[in-house]
């Protein structure tokens, strides 16, 4: 799951619903469902800017069906994040090869964790506005 994406236009803080792409070679516009993943030459919408959306005179517009209610996680999603909680639980703590010797770090490396603790692998996310 990743962080929920906000509308391109500027000024704007709402979350985005849709994704726009331009299809330059067709004169034409096309707003679908959000992406997967945001792409460099893709602009992410609201709501309110996908409806209102215009483009230039002599090109057309192409509207994919829009979901009526947000996608939410599955069972198996939810299966999927708590087997891989489970997996990661369930590493040796000591799972790196022991140091006879202290080895020297660079100034940009980070440092190694204390013995005995772990650092979290997961996210709290806000909710969409």
């Amino acid at each position: 799951m990743g962080a929920i994406r906000e509308c391109s236009r500027s000024a704007c803080r709402q979350s985005a619903v849709a994704t726009l792409t331009y299809v330059y070679a067709d004169s034409t516009a096309v707003l679908g469902p959000l992406a997967t993943y945001a792409e460099p030459h893709c602009y992410d919408l609201c709501e309110q800017h996908a409806g209102s959306l215009t483009v230039p005179r002599g090109w057309e517009v192409l509207r994919l069906a829009m979901p009526s209610t947000p996608q939410q996680p599955g069972p198996d999603d939810l299966l999927a994040l708590a087997n891989a909680v489970r997996e990661a639980a369930a590493l040796p703590v000591h799972a790196q090869p022991a140091q006879t010797q202290r080895s020297v770090h660079s100034v940009l490396e980070a440092p190694t964790s204390a013995e005995g603790t772990r650092r979290g692998h997961l996210r709290v996310l806000r909710e969409p506005s």
